[in-house]
């Protein structure tokens, strides 16, 4: 009997030092939580997470480096199973709105369902402020109830006693004390993102939570991926956007050395720089930078105390497989191999015609009549090579011309290019019959060459605006 009793006394014992423990790391006890309504807080948001490990790396392998962290898990659950891409993007309380909810939003509804069951979107709610994370983790619980319990969205946090000192850092740059601390917690969670996100997919993008993209950008990141894999040189990163720390891709392998690399020098300066020396260091010495891009960003107010940011990416094209189907004709004299229907295709190609004269023409020739509700034009590149005089114009009754061209019977004019672009919203609305062709007639003789680097429409079926 006293032999039980001790035992009973001894558990007692236990139980009240694992409670002690559990209080004294909890951040809402920290922040003073105290009053039973949050309470609330305390149970919704204190599930401990645990890393799903790949041992691919020579730093997990051999257990090198530790990195000393332990996450909540606010909402989700990863998948045992790896997908093919891990997505990760940071968030913290802004001063002005929030972009969270849209960028979640868009990154799924651009997804087919086949492509969001090979991704996992990694969301680290970064803010230590504990009533901003409850309200947000709500909303996403709300917005994306499917996309948590099928296991392709993991909200996380890191809590603030895992953090190293972000105040009384050095100046590089002649950074305001403000900026160099923002900069570096910055890069402590981009730390901390990525260290989690390591085993989770074979490849890992890194985004920011104010973005819009791209339909079906997992589809086309795969191709290019397996065209760099197909050249056998060396890559660590490929950008799919110009933008700062937006749309950039690593190998799921070179993740460890990532996050230990963000943590070792976080105070020393921005991310988006830190990644550019990680690059170098993994010897890839260029950047590989696709176009047109899949990522642009959307945010008004930036999450640095909320000064305006009008920052976008000029390559970026959210309607990216808009154009219907079509043939493409021109009668301009072809340099190489850079024919007429790059100009209509998506991806990075375009036309470049040698000096056009009065009269000549591109012609794009719908495989079926549609109801054309904008038209984006832009030619020439860096300056140069813009075409000078044009005019943009929609036909009817499709005919066949010299050399088994295709054209069409009456054109009428919608306008002119000006500066080398072109862009017209609402066609429709004066011209609401279907067109069978869309042509680009030059009007005056140039002895510059001219480069179409894109024709985009869009259809009353498929109505995203065109992107510059």
């Amino acid at each position: 009997m006293r032999r039980h009793s001790r035992k009973k006394n001894v558990l007692a014992v236990l139980l009240l030092i694992g409670g002690l423990y559990f209080i004294s790391h909890s951040d809402f006890l920290i922040a003073g939580l105290t009053r039973s309504h949050q309470s609330v807080h305390l149970n919704e948001l204190s599930w401990q997470a645990e890393r799903l490990v790949s041992k691919e790396s020579w730093v997990e392998q051999g257990d090198y480096l530790p990195l000393n962290v332990s996450y909540q898990l606010l909402a989700g659950a990863p998948s045992t199973q790896q997908r093919y891409l891990s997505v990760g993007l940071s968030s913290v309380k802004r001063k002005k709105g929030s972009y969270l909810i849209p960028t979640l939003q868009s990154l799924f509804s651009q997804s087919s369902p086949e492509e969001s069951s090979s991704m996992v979107v990694i969301v680290l709610l970064a803010d230590f402020d504990v009533t901003w994370r409850v309200t947000t983790v709500r909303e996403i619980k709300t917005a994306f109830a499917s996309q948590l319990e099928q296991g392709h969205l993991v909200v996380l946090h890191v809590p603030q006693y895992w953090y190293p000192p972000v105040t009384g850092l050095k100046r590089n740059y002649n950074d305001a004390p403000e900026r160099v601390s923002f900069r570096s917690k910055q890069n402590l969670d981009y730390s901390f993102l990525i260290h989690y996100s390591a085993g989770l997919g074979q490849y890992y993008l890194q985004l920011e939570d104010d973005i819009s993209s791209a339909k079906n950008f997992l589809t086309t990141i795969k191709k290019h991926v397996e065209e760099q894999e197909a050249k056998k040189t060396t890559w660590a990163m490929l950008e799919f956007s110009a933008l700062g720390y937006i749309g950039k891709l690593y190998k799921s392998v070179h993740l460890p050395l990532l996050a230990r690399f963000l943590f070792l020098f976080y105070q020393e300066m921005p991310c988006d720089w830190l990644m550019s020396h990680f690059r170098v260091l993994l010897t890839q010495k260029e950047p590989i930078l696709f176009k047109p891009s899949l990522f642009q960003h959307m945010g008004t107010f930036s999450s640095f105390q909320g000064t305006y940011n009008k920052l976008k990416d000029k390559d970026f094209e959210e309607g990216f497989y808009t154009n219907p189907a079509a043939e493409v004709y021109s009668d301009m004299s072809t340099y190489q191999k850079h024919f007429p229907k790059l100009a209509w295709d998506a991806g990075e190609g375009f036309f470049w015609g040698r000096s056009p004269e009065e009269r000549n023409y591109l012609t794009v020739v719908f495989t079926d009549p549609t109801v054309i509700t904008s038209i984006f034009v832009e030619t020439g590149s860096g300056g140069k090579d813009l075409l000078q005089a044009a005019q943009v114009e929609i036909g009817h009754d499709i005919v066949t011309i010299e050399k088994g061209e295709k054209s069409c019977k009456e054109f009428q004019s919608v306008g002119t290019l000006e500066n080398g672009k072109f862009e017209m919203q609402e066609i429709d609305k004066n011209y609401s019959s279907a067109s069978s062709c869309l042509r680009i007639q030059v009007t005056a003789t140039q002895k510059d060459w001219v480069i179409i680097k894109k024709i985009r429409i869009t259809t009353k079926l498929n109505t995203p605006t065109p992107q510059a």
